[in-house]
């Protein structure tokens, strides 16, 4: 560092003798250091996650029952509770937790079902029963989560849900299994052998953590559905079917979420505030000696310093994001800041090296991107500014080698002077 302090220093020594027709009172009363504005933050994590992550499909059985109509009988059109209209449901879904509050899922439900339907050979018992399938989409929110904080690795958690979707009824048959046609069918528009329904469904899904890659749930859900649900449109306007509903959920590469909190960085942010000031603070000096050195013209010639530069870092590094290759718009003025150097040291030649945190990824994912951090810099050298690609040789350290005690500062293509 201390010799490229010395080659910098020439290269000043030799401009401060540059014939400028300027006052040299002027130019110093121009050049003013000013502070650069104190960073502060909300201190607010935030979480996200790919969008492969968080995952899950579900697989259950529970019981149904209907409320439609007929009570017990023809003249009753009431909609009771009757064990015989408990029936077995088979559930099928997958879906996805966007947020740690907030999932969707496509959910199937389906199975056997039973109603009253009273004839004249069974006036008082005439049930039928039909098979069906409901296919919905639901959102789903974690109530804990949203209120208690959230925790990857709570043991129980309440979901509230809301969906709607279609629901298609099939295959009538009368209490002694033969096909419920003609007459034996009451509803005021007509006979009809299945029918195609857009049902609204709420419920509630109790959740047990297993393990990280498995629940236990058990979840109770009310669907409402158009009077027509089982063929028939007699009585009250809404049909409803109950369930209960218990099995597994298997969640496909885990749940979790990876964190953020802009004051993490505040530090580094501070630390390169100081570096602008100092910055600064020498361009203020550097006037003074300029207008001191025009107060002499002419001046003498200059002594040619030549200093051998090792390979030890410049001044400009271009910093990244988490996981990210992208040149910001905040750090373009790094780039250009290294192109205008070599385009003022023609003969120059630099290597561009490339970092990556040790605090996430592993070492071979790191060193990729390393070197696509390394190779975006260098292209944008060559791409925007002009400097020939022979001056630059491209290195990736990955995650091996950590330039900076800090670990969210290796996130960095640094500047190395060959």
């Amino acid at each position: 560092m201390k010799k490229t302090f010395y080659c910098f220093a020439a290269l000043c020594a030799s401009a401060f003798c540059l014939p400028i027709v300027a006052n040299a009172q002027e130019a110093t009363e121009e050049v003013v250091a000013i502070e650069a504005t104190e960073v502060t933050c909300d201190n607010t994590v935030r979480r996200y996650a790919s969008w492969r992550d968080n995952w899950f499909i579900q697989l259950g059985a529970g019981a149904n029952h209907s409320f439609v109509e007929y009570g017990r009988g023809l003249d009753s059109d009431v909609k009771t509770f009757d064990s015989d209209r408990i029936t077995a449901a088979y559930n099928l879904g997958f879906g996805r937790w966007m947020t740690p509050y907030l999932g969707f899922r496509i959910n199937a439900i389906g199975g056997a079902m039973h109603w009253d339907n009273p004839t004249a050979a069974y006036p008082t018992n005439g049930w039928t029963k039909a098979k069906h399938v409901n296919l919905n989409f639901e959102l789903m929110w974690d109530m804990f989560n949203s209120l208690g904080g959230v925790s990857e690795r709570r043991v129980f958690s309440i979901i509230p849900f809301a969906g709607l979707g279609g629901d298609y009824t099939w295959g009538i048959y009368d209490r002694n299994g033969n096909p419920a046609v003609g007459t034996e069918i009451y509803g005021d528009n007509g006979i009809k052998t299945s029918s195609w329904t857009l049902p609204v469904t709420a419920g509630l899904q109790f959740r047990f953590r297993l393990c990280k890659y498995a629940d236990f749930f058990a979840e109770a859900r009310a669907t409402f559905y158009g009077d027509n649900w089982n063929l028939s449109t007699y009585g009250n306007d809404i049909d409803t079917n109950i369930a209960a509903i218990a099995g597994f959920n298997i969640n496909i590469g885990g749940r979790g979420w990876a964190t953020f909190n802009e004051c993490d960085y505040v530090t580094q942010i501070a630390a390169l505030n100081d570096q602008v000031n100092d910055l600064r603070a020498n361009l203020l000096e550097c006037g003074q000696r300029l207008a001191a050195c025009e107060a002499q013209l002419p001046c003498p010639e200059p002594k040619t310093i030549v200093e051998e530069c090792d390979n030890t870092p410049l001044m400009s590094v271009v910093r990244f994001t988490i996981n990210s290759a992208k040149i910001r718009k905040s750090e373009q003025i790094n780039v250009y800041n290294m192109a205008q150097w070599l385009k003022d040291n023609p003969d120059a030649k630099i290597d561009v090296v490339g970092y990556a945190d040790r605090g996430t990824g592993t070492s071979e994912y790191n060193l990729r991107l390393s070197e696509k951090r390394a190779q975006a810099v260098a292209d944008a050298l060559v791409n925007e500014y002009g400097i020939e690609r022979d001056r630059l040789n491209v290195r990736c350290e990955g995650s091996d080698a950590q330039p900076y005690d800090t670990n969210d500062w290796n996130r960095v293509v640094v500047f190395m002077q060959k």
